[in-house]
């Protein structure tokens, strides 16, 4: 008779640390680099103002 394996398949919250994660050298390290310290993303602060109303509201209202 064959015994089937249950599979637990309830949602789980995993733990994510990124400074683990992002290993030095890979194009994702270089690329939360970038966003993180180089670019400058305050251009989109007004398009895109979710501190205030939550993310809901966009920019077309």
């Amino acid at each position: 008779m064959v015994r089937y394996k249950h599979i637990d398949t309830s949602p789980r919250f995993l733990a994510v640390d990124l400074q683990r994660q992002l290993i030095p050298g890979t194009i994702e390290h270089a690329l939360n680099h970038l966003l993180d310290h180089e670019i400058d993303l305050s251009h989109f602060d007004a398009r895109f103002r979710n501190d205030v109303t939550g993310g809901k509201r966009g920019y077309w209202e």
